[in-house]
């Protein structure tokens, strides 16, 4: 598949639209984030709607860039923008910005960036494109332009110079969740809270869902309200709702209220069950198929490579609605029994009805029972008429049946280190307020 390459410098401007094809604004910028070992990740599109207010439209919403015009779900946020820690503008910050040439050829200006869509679908900074210093004095000439890979630039920090939370969070960008999650633990408090700030939605997530309770209630209460709430939205929906139980009950209800309607939806369902049922233990976001869909639908759902991999172990086949709590469910579909079949075979052709649901209220020992019996990662959960309310992995059990301070037990292999490179991730000045912004 051919690499998808859009220039912001071109990209601003474009109007953007939602799926019925009606004007929601126009790009005013690209916001990405750095990496310590890679170039940087785009998260997100500056986007002026009418009244000329400016807001953040997650990259994750975006579905198509092309010809000039940007496609979206239609559901974007339109709480004004501002910059947080990490987040750098590509037209406001790096266009113009001065670089030297790894191979040593002498420094260059960043005139404009190109961004990429990776196999993935993630998009990331491609090339840039440089202007050389001219050699002439003449007024009106220019220097030679070339374009370069990112990693074939960087600028100098200051010796000395102590290093700032952007660039730790930098140095942290490879790490897994876990590791990650040791690493902030490991900081001082102070220190702590700061990298905390600095890291985006979706990394400070995946961290706290890797820590103790009384670990995640301590941050979670030094961020504000507002970015508490996107905390927990990024969140899985379980990890959320067992985060929430461990506060009062006013408060949770305080950060309920300031999440994204549908994440608070499934989190308001998860904290009506026992944490030690089927119920508080599942995810409310299963993959939900109709009978009449096709193997290669659902490969394609299983196929998405933020999905957890208990989740894509296995789609459900029910009755309309297809989200929880979906109709009746009618059985269970395991991706290794997709893979015998064409394509085009029915679902409901393949379906597995031998595996039994467990009810919302079954016990955390019940289920770990039925996983173990059966070789299973994932069972479906149903409410009293049948109906999907959610699944239930391996690993959400584990997490229950472990000790409580399992997380915090030291192995025998030390922490993976993250290394440093010199780039630009350590010379663009951040100067971003620490205001949240909901995904």
């Amino acid at each position: 598949m051919s690499t998808q390459r859009v220039f912001v410098a071109r990209l601003a401007g474009c109007t953007v639209f939602d799926p019925a094809g009606d004007r929601l604004g126009k790009v005013r910028d690209v916001v990405v984030i750095y990496r310590a070992s890679a170039a940087p990740r785009v998260v997100g599109l500056v986007v002026e709607i009418p009244g000329r207010r400016h807001v953040f439209v997650s990259i994750g919403r975006v579905t198509s860039i092309q010809a000039g015009q940007v496609i979206t779900t239609g559901l974007i946020n339109v709480r004004r923008f501002q910059q947080r820690g990490g987040e750098v503008r590509v037209m406001a910050e790096m266009l113009g910005r001065r670089v030297s040439l790894v191979d040593g050829s002498g420094s260059a200006v960043i005139e404009d960036v190109a961004i990429e869509r990776n196999r993935l679908g993630e998009w990331d900074v491609g090339q840039l494109f440089l202007r050389r210093p001219r050699t002439s004095a003449s007024p009106f000439a220019k220097g030679a332009t070339t374009f370069a890979a990112w990693s074939a630039v960087r600028e100098n920090q200051t010796p000395g110079e102590a290093q700032s939370a952007e660039q730790l969070v930098a140095t942290y960008s490879e790490l897994k969740p876990a590791d990650l999650a040791n690493t902030l633990l490991d900081l001082p408090e102070e220190r702590l809270i700061e990298v905390a700030e600095e890291l985006s939605d979706d990394r400070l997530a995946d961290a706290l869902e890797e820590m103790p309770e009384d670990e995640q209630v301590h941050i979670l209460e030094q961020l504000g309200d507002e970015r508490a709430a996107d905390i927990l939205d990024a969140m899985e929906p379980d990890d959320a709702a067992d985060l929430l139980g461990q506060l009062p009950e006013s408060r949770s209800e305080q950060l309920l209220e300031l999440m994204e309607p549908e994440e608070a939806d499934d989190v308001r369902a998860l904290l009506q069950y026992g944490p030690d049922t089927a119920g508080g233990l599942m995810t409310p976001e299963p993959i939900v198929l109709s009978a009449d869909a096709t193997v290669a639908e659902a490969l394609a759902l299983i196929r998405r490579h933020e999905l957890h991999p208990a989740l894509a172990a296995s789609v459900f086949i029910t009755l309309p609605p297809y989200e929880t709590p979906t109709g009746r469910l009618l059985g269970t579909v395991h991706f290794q029994r997709m893979l015998r079949y064409p394509p085009h075979e029915r679902l409901g052709t393949i379906i597995d009805d031998t595996l039994e649901p467990v009810p919302a209220d079954a016990t955390a020992a019940e289920v770990a029972r039925l996983l173990a019996s059966y070789n299973l990662v994932s069972l479906p959960v149903v409410d009293q008429a049948h109906r999907l309310v959610g699944c239930v992995s391996v690993d959400d059990v584990l997490d229950y049946l472990l000790p409580d301070d399992w997380r915090t037990h030291d192995s025998d292999d030390p922490h993976p280190k993250a290394t440093v490179r010199p780039t630009l991730t350590q010379s663009i000045p951040t100067q971003i307020p620490q205001t949240p912004r909901r995904r």
